[in-house]
């Protein structure tokens, strides 16, 4: 384990397996364009044997992250539960491959690695299945002073809170944070994710979380508001750095007495909006890590997410902040 790491991720460990299909599929698979379902293994098997060729890779949204912030040239861990077995290995060599310190050996037992098969469409929206698996196991006896280190920053999963020991496993890590002095930023997920869990959510954003990390509608769900100026005006009562995306109206950051507003830049053609989000969140963590003004961060997320969009796959590639 080194300690000389930059950015720690806590999340859902999920093989990515993408694969460029038509429509017709998506309608014999029986799930709505550019949806999210959750499957069981029985059902992934079915839906990967009909997908065809495609490409395997470490994922989930904080993963993406991770290895996004280490293709920028970021020192980064991972803390994130997967099987031993073909999935699992592909998970962690790929994150190991990058450079990511894997602070957990893969399970000997218990449910296969997390898979979600991401059906990308010419339109370039994006369907999921996702089988969670092992992921789910990760438990508080996985957050140690070993395993969690001295890191800059820890970024959380917001869907960690859906683990069974989710929640009591992320104030560990915070507990473990404050003693270290390192920044905890917490990724909200979905907004559906958020709904499930607001109120633990908005604990943890006043006692233990300094940055918050979502898109404009799960911002919107953890403030209760429905609009953006409402949203902007029940952030001022919080003390936290909000990272708020807002799609093609960019990004807005926000932090007592300070903030700034980056525009989106156009595109000609979107290929696949898969990790966008988790692509904007490499950069800006890449830059805060490195002391940049927030004008800066925002600007490295911006540039990394206009990379994503424009490939297959969420993977930010070397050389995008050059």
């Amino acid at each position: 384990m080194t300690d000389n790491v930059q950015l720690l991720g806590i999340s859902n460990a999920i093989v990515d397996v993408l694969a460029h299909v038509d429509h017709e599929l998506i309608e014999k698979i029986g799930v709505v364009p550019g949806s999210m379902n959750l499957i069981d293994e029985r059902r992934a098997h079915e839906i990967y044997e009909m997908m065809g060729p495609a490409t395997e890779m470490s994922g989930g949204s904080v993963a993406n992250t991770i290895a996004g912030f280490a293709n920028l040239g970021g020192r980064a861990s991972y803390i994130g539960r997967v099987r031993d077995d073909q999935l699992g290995e592909i998970f962690n060599h790929d994150m190991r491959s990058l450079g990511i310190d894997v602070r957990l050996q893969p399970a000997p037992d218990g449910a296969p690695t997390a898979r979600s098969h991401v059906m990308i469409t010419e339109d370039g929206q994006r369907t999921m299945n996702t089988y969670l698996g092992a992921c789910t196991e990760l438990g508080v006896a996985d957050i140690r002073a070993e395993t969690f280190g001295k890191p800059k920053a820890v970024l959380i999963e917001g869907y960690v809170w859906d683990i069974a020991e989710g929640p009591a496993l992320a104030r560990k890590a915070m507990e473990l944070a404050a003693n270290t002095r390192t920044t905890v930023a917490l990724s909200l997920s979905d907004s559906f994710c958020v709904e499930r869990h607001r109120e633990s959510f908005a604990e943890a954003v006043r006692d233990g979380v300094q940055i918050v990390i979502a898109d404009e509608d799960e911002i919107n769900v953890l403030m209760g508001t429905d609009n953006f100026d409402d949203t902007l005006e029940a952030i001022r009562d919080f003390d936290n750095l909000f990272v708020m995306t807002r799609s093609d109206k960019g990004s807005v950051i926000i932090r007592p007495g300070e903030q700034h507003v980056q525009e989106a830049t156009p595109v000609e053609k979107v290929i696949d909006t898969t990790g966008a989000g988790d692509a904007y969140c490499a950069g800006f963590l890449y830059g805060w890590v490195h002391d940049k003004s927030l004008a800066e961060c925002a600007r490295a997320g911006t540039l990394c997410a206009t990379a994503v969009i424009q490939q297959v796959g969420a993977r930010i590639e070397k050389g995008v902040l050059d």
